[in-house]
């Protein structure tokens, strides 16, 4: 483990990382710190620690979504992917999953496409278009969505619901407002698998990963007259 990511405590997360893992993930960290000094991709102005605290907050959700994610090559949408987190971490580590990207801010876009260029990622897709566009282009396409702080947790159900098939999941990374915003959630029409806490090393704030699926309502059955 590098000086830049052992502070991190990545290793108590249980991911057995290899050594180019870590080299990518290093090399993300950096490219996202340039860019962000220009472009100011997140609102965290380039502060080193923050951003580290974002990369180990991304992959903390993946013992849990190996869990549910059983498929050889799951296809996966990050909805509103900003700098790329969670999905460029996760496109990283878990290379046999197919990741594809949706942000609308074109400087965020560039950034996106550059980082997947400069780290050989070739089960990124990096979409510049808003996700209701996306849905409507692709529906019931994705195996997963996942998101990171982009909106509220009913709107993003909303607008994930299109995107998934038929079994989907929805994998969202929320903190302590989490049950506040499950009170808007219509448990109708979705079903809440697991409420998983994130244990972050070095971060007290409570992080959770919430996994919901929709509820497939059957058509009505037409009676014979």
């Amino acid at each position: 483990m590098s000086d830049e990511l052992a502070p991190l405590r990545i290793q108590e997360l249980g991911l057995d990382l290899s050594h180019q893992n870590i080299a990518d993930l290093e090399l993300f960290l950096q490219e996202m710190g340039r860019w962000n000094r220009v472009h100011n991709l997140t609102a965290i102005e380039g502060e080193k620690e923050s951003i580290h605290l974002h990369l180990i907050d991304s992959i903390a959700v993946l013992p849990i979504m190996r869990q549910f994610l059983l498929a050889p090559n799951p296809q996966i949408a990050d909805l509103g992917s900003g700098g790329g987190l969670p999905a460029i971490p996760i496109a990283i580590l878990q290379p046999e999953w197919h990741l594809t990207l949706i942000e609308a801010v074109r400087k965020k876009t560039a950034f996106l496409q550059h980082v997947r260029g400069k780290l050989g990622l070739r089960n990124v897709e990096v979409l510049s278009e808003r996700v209701e566009a996306v849905a409507i282009q692709r529906p019931a396409q994705y195996d997963a969505v996942i998101s990171r702080a982009f909106t509220h947790l009913a709107r993003f159900l909303d607008l994930s619901l299109p995107l998934l098939k038929s079994d989907g999941l929805v994998f969202a990374m929320k903190s302590k407002r989490a049950d506040e915003e499950m009170q808007d959630v219509c448990m109708d029409d979705w079903r809440l698998i697991a409420d998983e806490p994130l244990h972050i090393p070095n971060l007290t704030v409570e992080r959770r990963l919430l996994v919901l699926s929709p509820v497939r309502k059957s058509p009505p059955l037409k009676r014979d007259h």
